[in-house]
């Protein structure tokens, strides 16, 4: 375990922020914005293996299977809040669900050797109703935690497609992982502290991951959350709003599609466009697979 960790670049030292706790406020901020500024272009090399679990998590959906966020700390942290803003932004109950080291508690409390008790994958696998058609996606700033590396394996002997996002290079976690995601953000401002440039470059996959697939699974039509769950009254504006933008139409002719459709803003834009009934738009629109611009006929 000591070796191990002297050699991980997310545990080393970093020399531009060697003095930060005698610096001026302004420098420190200044420090830490430079670190980050680099964090978009770290996961921009690995947007060919974020395209290749995009495609593992397609597949698993149009099965009817499901993605599994697995994690420990800040890593099982940010899994737990994707996971959670997929049914509000897209519709979506059933598609992500995530796993955290230590159970629920642990998100607000933490539990820092939760990662170390790999024989608990298993069972919070089995919990969540892994199968065979299924994603599993493993978080791991290090590449090597025992919570997530276990999962993985178990994931890999039911049959299930892997991917292992970490931030360092060759992680252990790879040799469980149909593809691995490695966005190496090098070492810390604090020494160690992976909920900074790790956490932030993680949160960014995470978001690329389930956002596009989400698109491609005819959730958004242009760049409009056309499947918004409404549950108050800002989101029911911003649901009217957008079938007004998208259509032409007028507020008040837009609230009435919005009703009409059953608060779909989806099908009041097929409605507002076609002028076809609520049915006939939800037949076209399963027959498009979801997709509204094939519904409507629409080129890219």
């Amino acid at each position: 375990m000591k070796e191990e960790l002297e050699h991980l670049i997310t545990e080393g030292i970093n020399e531009k922020s060697k003095y930060i706790d005698r610096v001026p406020i302004a420098e420190k901020l200044r420090i830490i914005n430079e670190e980050d500024k680099k964090i978009a272009y770290a996961v921009e090399k690995e947007i060919p293996r974020i395209e290749n679990a995009i495609l593992l998590t397609l597949s698993s959906l149009k099965k009817g299977g499901k993605v599994l966020y697995v994690g420990a700390g800040t890593s099982g942290r940010l899994g737990v809040v994707d996971a959670s803003e997929i049914y509000p932004t897209f519709g979506e109950k059933k598609a992500f669900k995530a796993i955290m080291a230590g159970g629920e508690k642990a998100f607000l409390t933490p539990i820092e050797d939760a990662e170390d008790k790999e024989e608990f994958a298993a069972e919070e696998l089995k919990k969540a109703g892994l199968s065979a058609i299924d994603t599993v996606i493993g978080i791991t700033a290090s590449g090597r935690t025992p919570f997530v590396l276990s999962a993985l394996r178990e994931a890999k002997n039911t049959g299930a497609s892997t991917v292992a996002i970490s931030n360092v290079p060759n992680p252990k976690v790879a040799m469980f992982a149909d593809v691995s995601i490695e966005v190496v953000t090098g070492p810390e401002v604090l020494t160690g502290s992976t909920r900074m440039k790790a956490g932030t470059a993680q949160k960014m996959v995470l978001n690329m991951i389930s956002t596009v697939t989400m698109i491609e699974m005819g959730k958004v039509y242009k760049n409009f959350m056309t499947d918004l769950v409404v549950t108050n009254r800002k989101l029911a504006e911003r649901a009217i709003k957008m079938i007004q933008i998208a259509t032409g139409i007028d507020y008040e002719r837009a609230k009435e599609l919005f009703e009409v459709s059953g608060r779909s803003p989806r099908i009041a834009i097929y409605m507002a466009i076609t002028g076809s009934t609520k049915d006939k738009a939800k037949r076209k629109l399963e027959k498009a697979g979801g997709k509204l611009y094939k519904a409507l006929g629409e080129g890219q």
